[in-house]
């Protein structure tokens, strides 16, 4: 067969991420520290970006054009709406915005709106090394015990006491927070937050959550099962150790010096800092990018934190002096791809505060049970719920919710704290969690009591299914693995063996 060369039309469609869309895109998965990083850099680079430092309007005709027109924006959601149960798929709004009702999310780029879904399932770009950094950066001692607590089988109440937990525990590995005001804060008894700490007390590494010292060495003690009267007393007097009055100890402890001189080899072999292993982030001061306040009539009103937002402007005037003084080819394009540039900057920081409203507002109507009642209300909620709600992309949600932070009377809380798993229920009610999913599985295994009590995960399916639990055969076996729970036949036999 002869080779030639030839030519053909073809026609397809693929993605195409414009360098625009990609610094839209890498603005809205940016914290409030990055993004005035990010815009620092901008203004030093683009001549026609100019800090805005006014509080006024400028009028825009031969004047620098504002910023962000809504820095004042704020949504008002209905905290009734999900308290009084109503079925998905009612028509209730997110809220009105007291500026604008945030339509044109999904409009062309023509319209100066970015529709952010179309960066699909959040591929990498130029420029980006959040996801290599992420791989080669060492794990953090929040990262290590939050890994424990997904597979914890807590409640959901509990999951999100563990995890303001596990939020106050320094880079010492130590608990720096009052158990009566998250107790307080969470609207729930101080017994459960106690019961929770002593799960997270549990986790790796050992010693993690204490809150002084002494409980940090006895949780060591308890772990390697040494931990008795003579060495309760010695924790006791760690002031008289330090000074090493011996005599006193001795008398203290009641031991002979042979087991005096042992018990504080052993002390001193235990780790007072049980986060120190691990990789510790610079401390940053945590500033919320949105505010819940209550309002008359079971409003919640919630509006953007405008101290976060950089405020900048392009300077029309100097772009008009500069673009007649322009004569070679070169700088008439450095002007139009700067003034571009610093246009398209200024709409998407617009469109981002946009965005994390509309997105924060949803998630308030949705856990508004949450911050009326008390943490017992937390709802299973996911990133399509939301997504769904707003008409927008599910990786644009994810985006959002990243590294953003929301003030509410209950406390500070990331945006993804207020997302839990959920599993659909077979009669078509409201979903369970996946924690009480785990939590049922476990109390059916603890009531084993013979070897003819011993459920197989094909049983425990249809026990789950007769209660209105959907859920596969695997996701059974997961969950059970998880929690350590042997298979059916090793619960036999450890029967048996008991027997």
């Amino acid at each position: 067969m002869a080779l030639s060369p030839r030519l053909d039309i073809r026609q397809g469609q693929g993605l195409v991420i414009t360098p625009q869309l990609q610094q839209a895109i890498k603005l809205l998965q940016l914290s409030n520290i990055e993004l005035e990083a990010f815009v620092e850099a901008e203004l030093e680079k683009n001549p026609l970006l100019q800090r805005d430092d006014s509080e006024r309007e400028v009028e825009r005709d031969g004047e620098p054009e504002r910023a962000v027109e809504n820095l004042g924006m704020e949504s008002v959601t209905d905290a009734s709406a999900n308290r009084e149960m109503d079925a998905p798929g009612d028509d209730v709004s997110p809220g009105e915005r007291a500026t604008g009702d945030g339509e044109g999310f999904g409009a062309e780029h023509a319209g100066g709106q970015i529709d952010w879904s179309r960066a699909g399932g959040g591929g990498g770009f130029e420029g980006d090394d959040n996801f290599e950094g992420a791989l080669n950066r060492p794990e953090t001692l929040a990262e290590h015990l939050n890994g424990q607590l997904v597979l914890a089988g807590l409640s959901p109440a509990d999951e999100a006491i563990a995890a303001i937990l596990i939020d106050a525990v320094d880079a010492a590995g130590y608990l720096r927070a009052d158990l009566l005001e998250i107790a307080q804060r969470l609207g729930c008894e101080l017994e459960r937050v106690e019961g929770v700490l002593k799960v997270v007390q549990g986790f790796e590494p050992c010693g993690v959550a204490a809150r002084d010292v002494r409980e940090c060495l006895e949780l060591q003690l308890r772990d390697a099962n040494r931990y008795d009267p003579a060495i309760a007393a010695l924790l006791d007097n760690l002031d008289l150790l330090a000074r090493r009055d011996l005599v006193a100890l001795r008398r203290i402890c009641g031991v002979d010096d042979e087991d005096l001189r042992e018990m504080i080899a052993e002390v001193r072999g235990l780790t007072p800092r049980p986060g120190a292993a691990f990789h510790s982030d610079p401390p940053q001061t945590l500033v919320p990018d949105v505010h819940v306040r209550e309002g008359l009539g079971g409003m919640w009103h919630v509006e953007l934190n405008t101290d976060t937002l950089p405020r900048v402007l392009v300077d029309q005037r100097y772009h008009a002096r500069v673009s007649k003084g322009a004569r070679s080819d070169q700088e008439k394009t450095f002007v139009s791809d700067s003034f571009a540039s610093a246009n398209w900057l200024v709409k998407s920081l617009d469109q981002r505060a946009k965005t994390i409203l509309k997105v924060a507002s949803e998630i308030v109507r949705q856990q508004d049970g949450f911050l009326a009642y008390g943490v017992e209300h937390l709802r299973p909620l996911n990133l399509k719920t939301v997504a769904d709600a707003i008409g927008m992309h599910e990786s644009t949600v994810s985006r959002v919710t990243s590294n953003k932070y929301v003030a509410t009377p209950r406390g500070v809380f990331e945006l993804k704290f207020f997302f839990t798993s959920a599993i659909q229920s077979s009669e078509g009610g409201e979903a369970h969690s996946a924690a009480s999913v785990r939590h049922k599985i476990k109390g059916l295994v603890d009531a084993e009591r013979s070897e003819a009590d011993v459920h197989s995960d094909d049983r425990i399916v249809e026990i789950l299914k007769a209660a209105g639990v959907d859920i596969a055969r695997r996701t059974v076996a997961k969950y059970r693995e998880a929690m350590r729970i042997p298979s059916s036949v090793e619960r036999r036999r450890l029967i048996k063996e008991a027997c």
